[in-house]
Formats: C-alpha cells, structure tokens, sequence
C-alpha cells in the first residue's frame, strides 16, 4: 500500500472513530420514538396547559410534539386562513372557529373517535355547537368570561374604599381611568370580547352589531386611551402580579394565574377578579382539527388525552379557566370550583351573553374602530 494511501485510511478511520464518539444516542431514540408515534404539530394560546400536559402525552404515546403558542384569536385566524399552517390541532374561540369553517379552513371531527368525549359537559358543549353551528365542529377545551382584574391596595389608594369594583365604570369611566394612570391599566388586545362589553357598560346590548353601537364603544375606549399603560393579550398576567399595572381588563382564568403568582411570589400585591354587574360575554375555546393536518389520527389520539377526567382537571387546576369536561369536577381544586369568577353564579348568568359570529362587514365595521382606538387616534 502507498504511504499516502495509508495515511487516506488512517484519516477515514479516525474521522469515523470521532463520530462515533460524538453521536448523540437521544437521535436514536427520537428516531424510534418517531417511528413509533410519529408526531403532532399544536398550536395553543400562550399559559393555558399545565406544565407537564404534553410530556405526559408524549411519553404514553411516543408521538413527538411540536407545541406553539399565540395570544389572540386574529393571530390564528390570520394563519389558518393564509392555508398550510402546518398544524394539527389548533383551539380558536368558538365565533372564530365558525368563520373559519365557513372559509374551509376546519374539517369535521368524528367524536367516534374519542372514547373519552362523553366526559364532556352537555350543556356547555351544546352552547358552543350553536354558536359554532355545528355538533361536529370540535370539543370545548376551556370556557370563560371577559372581566376586570385588579390590585385590591393600589385601587383602593386611588380611588378609595367604594372603588367600583363591581362595575366596567372602574376602567371605562375616564375619571377613574386619569387615577389609575400612575399605577397602570392595560386592556386586551381583543376587539371582539372587548367592543361588546363596553356596548353593555354604555347600555347597549352585547349582541348588537349596529355600526352606531361599535362606534359609541370605540369613542368610549379613545376617551381612556391616554391613561392606558398599553393594549396586549398576555403581557398583564405577570405585570398585573407584579405590581407593574393595578387593573386591567382580562379573560378570567388569566386573572387567576396572575393571582396566584402574586401569592406564590409572596411579593405582597393581592389580585382579585370580578364579572361587572352589567354584564359580560361568555366564550368556548373549541379543540379543532385544521383542514390540511396532515396528522390527523394523532390529533384525536390528544384530543381524547386531553378530555380524560384527570387531565383535564389538571389542566384546570393549573391555568384556573373552567373546564367543558363535567367527568373532571371531582378532581378540580374546589377552591376553583367555587370562585363565582371562574364558574358564575346562577345570577351572574343572567347577565351573561354569547357574542355573535360577525358577517364580513361587521367584521370591517370591528376592525377599523379597534385599530382607530388603538392607534389613539
């Protein structure tokens, strides 16, 4: 053999030894894991699973999961309606899940698939199904309310003992709005939970989709705009914890965390939430199946997870919205079960109200008074 053949198969052996060395046995267990499971592409709003929901699932199932989040129900719509979003399972609120199945972007769920969909709560699933119309549309991971949370002592410091802290007019009336700047207010960034209760707080009806209603709304919103710290869907849970803001409108199970977190962190701010007398709307988050999942046998193998009594109530107890799965209320924590925020009384339902799936021109009407509020103009 030539010497610098020799030295050729020297380097060969060597560079072969090196990788050898440097391989990472996980790959090989991803591989089988993959090969086994394959995988499941989700897509979830930001702080709304329990922390350890998904490894559970992964290590009974040996399905890879890519999880990814968002933080408003625009964000999703804009990617499912733009087509191959490259999920499997996405959790649009229930109006948007109905215009998105009017555009094609949903396909029918078989609940004979599910073993565990009768742990579902009948009457909770039947009032998304008529909002959605349909019974086959998907099954209700979370439900709630539109609410005002808020720093029980920096409220009470700037407004004193009778702040209205039952009422939208905490927020919503500009003199309350100009005392509470200092310490901070946020609102989502949700146009269609937010325009509606402002309708209500001003006496109109939720459920209007008259442009005159929109509008009065929005000119209500721009008279606070000033005083607002900002407009965001996720940002106030640690904020609002962390003393950085003192009220802000919020979905209830986000108040909740952001409470417990306060208590948790034992930094001294306590969190509290409440439904306005005058009303506010009720939302269904719904479990749903994109039109182009291309893992489709995967997505009911979570869905049917995810709707086992003791891991939905472990959802629950973690993010501290209301389950639509009845099977889990043994197993919630019955501090949860009993706050009025977070399951309403049977007088708080009375004021409570569904918003309507808008058509393409309220839906016009909804985005330009929301980006004219805003951009504070």
């Amino acid at each position: 053999m030539k010497r610098s053949n020799l030295f050729l198969l020297i380097g060969v052996i060597a560079a072969a030894v090196v990788i050898f060395l440097n391989f990472d046995s996980s790959n090989i267990k991803t591989s089988q894991l993959s090969e086994a499971g394959g995988e499941l592409k989700i897509y979830n709003w930001s702080d709304y699973i329990a922390e350890d929901t998904i490894s559970n699932f992964e290590a009974e199932t040996g399905i890879i999961v890519t999880y990814d989040m968002y933080d408003s129900n625009e964000v999703l719509e804009a990617k499912m309606l733009a087509g191959s979003s490259g999920y499997d399972l996405v959790v649009p609120t229930a109006d948007f899940l109905a215009r998105g199945r009017e555009a094609g972007a949903y396909q029918d769920m078989d609940l004979s698939r599910i073993q565990n969909a009768s742990n579902q709560d009948p009457e909770i699933q039947a009032q998304a199904d008529r909002m959605v119309g349909s019974n086959s549309a998907g099954l209700v991971y979370m439900w709630g309310s539109t609410g005002i949370a808020y720093n029980e002592d920096m409220v009470a410091e700037r407004l004193g003992d009778d702040a209205p802290t039952d009422s939208w007019s905490l927020i919503l009336d500009p003199a309350n709005a100009a005392k509470l700047e200092d310490c901070g207010i946020a609102i989502l960034d949700a146009p269609t939970d937010v325009l509606p209760n402002v309708m209500t707080y001003l006496g109109h009806p939720g459920t209007s989709m008259e442009k005159s209603h929109f509008e009065a709304a929005g000119d209500a919103l721009s008279a606070i705009r000033p005083y607002l710290r900002y407009i965001n869907s996720s940002q106030s849970i640690n904020d609002i914890a962390n003393g950085d803001i003192c009220a802000a409108i919020m979905w209830s199970g986000d108040a909740f965390q952001a409470a417990y977190r306060a208590e948790e962190a034992e930094n001294g701010h306590v969190i509290d939430y409440y439904i306005p007398n005058e009303g506010t709307n009720l939302w269904f988050d719904v479990m749903a199946i994109p039109a182009d999942a291309k893992n489709v046998d995967n997505a009911y193998k979570f869905v049917d997870y995810m709707m086992r009594a003791d891991v939905a109530a472990a959802n629950v107890n973690y993010v501290w919205y209301a389950s639509g799965n009845e099977a889990a209320r043994p197993d919630i924590d019955p501090e949860i079960l009993s706050h009025p925020g977070i399951y309403p009384t049977e007088k708080a339902k009375e004021k409570l109200f569904v918003t309507p799936v808008y058509d393409a021109q309220t839906d016009r009407i909804v985005t330009r008074v929301w980006n004219r509020f805003s951009a504070g103009n």
